[in-house]
């Protein structure tokens, strides 16, 4: 007779610190390893296309019932499941709740769970805090640009939006970069408790970057920069008010990395830009989801410079194979650099199977060290 007993591991947040969910160096390799399991095919995401960034329920502007939740910033539910194959060979999901509000009690804007599943039974084998796994394999994506892209003795790095987001982006940056002795902050102001405080955090955790500037456009933080994070806030909608940056600004031979809302000129884009995605596959998913089922530019529902790349293909002012995929460089398909000098735009997406593969590596750390509460789902199910 079988084992029918389930156990699985419960890890806290402060389990998940013991753990090392915040070495972005191990975290940064773990997510190129994703990458190049994901060019092999071994992976699957939500829907049909098997690409899909997951299913999220929105709430109406005025809601019919009184319980019901009104609509708001980040205002949401949503689960992001995937299958990671490779080493990993793990299945799990992201679920999380998300509401600007949060803030106003001391609370992050999301607060998010990661379930990882055996992948034959299904039965889960971890229930862990993920708030900060999320954050860390969301700054590994940009590194890993930034480890390929980016000039080998880059000195000078422009952060716009110095929030959670660029925190562990420019925490990759140093990973892979370690050369950065100049920063430039541009917050929503000067004096912004988070522009402030970035600056701090800087100088605390990263003494060798020695010249630490906050500016007050966003031009003085792109020139001369690079490596320039953009990862601003803004309502979707209305291209007109993503955060903008000219082509003059931009050095030659930079990397602009965007996981948020960010705009550049058509022209740029299509004639002299290197556009690269971490995984085409997914804007693919997110210009038939919010595309063409909409009738609508898939830009204005999704802020991110790949997919206004995808609606100028489908309007055939680019050629299809004018988005560069991540994988194919790190599996050598392409070049890391088409031509000298070249201004590498890497959208940055964000995908379940990041949330997998570095939940799977601190999952197998906290075997290790024997960290975590194994908790008990059954030990003979009463509905067999």
């Amino acid at each position: 007779m079988s084992d029918t007993k389930i156990d699985f591991l419960y890890l806290s947040e402060e389990d998940m610190i013991k753990a090392g969910v915040m070495n972005m160096k191990e975290c940064v390799e773990a997510i190129e390893e994703m990458f190049r399991i994901m060019k092999l095919g071994d992976y699957r995401m939500a829907g049909a296309n098997g690409n899909s960034h997951g299913a999220m329920v929105t709430f109406p502007a005025e809601p019919e019932f009184p319980n019901m939740p009104k609509d708001g910033p980040d205002r949401r539910f949503m689960a992001m499941p995937a299958y990671l194959g490779g080493k990993f060979d793990m299945a799990g999901t992201k679920w999380y709740g998300s509401n600007v509000e949060n803030k106003t009690k001391g609370l992050p804007r999301s607060i998010l769970m990661l379930v990882l599943n055996d992948k034959d039974t299904g039965a889960p084998v971890a229930f862990m805090s993920a708030n900060i796994l999320s954050a860390y394999r969301t700054g590994a994506v940009p590194g890993v640009g930034f480890k390929y892209f980016a000039p080998e003795n880059a000195k000078t790095a422009g952060i716009i939006g110095p929030g959670v987001m660029s925190k562990t982006a420019f925490d990759a940056m140093m990973a892979v970069r370690p050369t950065i002795t100049s920063l430039k902050i541009k917050g929503s102001s000067p004096t912004s408790k988070s522009t402030i405080g970035f600056a701090a955090w800087v100088r605390e955790k990263f003494p060798t970057v020695t010249d630490i500037r906050i500016v007050e456009t966003s031009e003085e933080a792109v020139r001369d920069s690079d490596i320039v994070e953009i990862a601003t806030s803004s309502p979707t909608g209305d291209p007109s008010t993503y955060q903008y940056v000219d082509e003059k600004w931009i050095k030659p031979g930079a990397i602009i990395a965007c996981p948020a809302s960010a705009r550049f000129d058509d022209d740029f884009i299509i004639n002299r830009a290197r556009n690269v995605a971490d995984s085409i596959m997914l804007y693919e998913a997110w210009h038939e989801e919010y595309g063409l089922q909409t009738g609508e530019p898939a830009y204005n529902t999704i802020p991110i410079p790949a997919v206004h790349v995808m609606d100028l293909i489908h309007e055939g002012k680019m050629a299809k194979g004018s988005l560069d995929d991540l994988g194919d460089v790190l599996t050598g398909k392409i070049p890391v650099h088409r031509k000298k000098d070249e201004i590498v735009i890497y959208s940055v997406g964000g995908m379940p199977t990041e949330d997998v593969a570095w939940g799977t590596i601190v999952y197998q750390n906290a075997l290790k060290l024997g960290i975590g509460t194994k908790l008990n789902l059954w030990d003979v199910p009463a509905l067999a």
